[in-house]
């Protein structure tokens, strides 16, 4: 099941990926997939046990990430909660 992250201010619509279609597209994360690494390498998301952060926190940045627009930057197309 494809979920949709919707922003009622913005025209901005992700798709929240189940963590096998990932798998699956990247040939499970394969190093051949990698589309680079710059100064701060690979971004993962991590939260801590006793972070306050919860899942509308999360769904709140990556729609501001998808907002961003620069050359120097791809566009976000979803993410995976997972």
């Amino acid at each position: 099941m494809i979920e949709m992250i919707k922003d009622e201010n913005e025209d901005i619509d992700l798709v929240v990926f189940e963590f096998g279609t990932i798998a699956q597209a990247t040939d499970s994360f394969s190093f051949n997939n990698k589309l680079g690494q710059r100064g701060f390498g690979l971004v993962c998301k991590g939260l801590s046990k006793s972070s306050g952060q919860g899942l509308n926190e999360f769904k709140n940045e990556v729609k501001l990430i998808a907002k961003l627009q620069h050359r120097n930057l791809v566009r976000l197309l979803g993410c995976c909660i997972q």
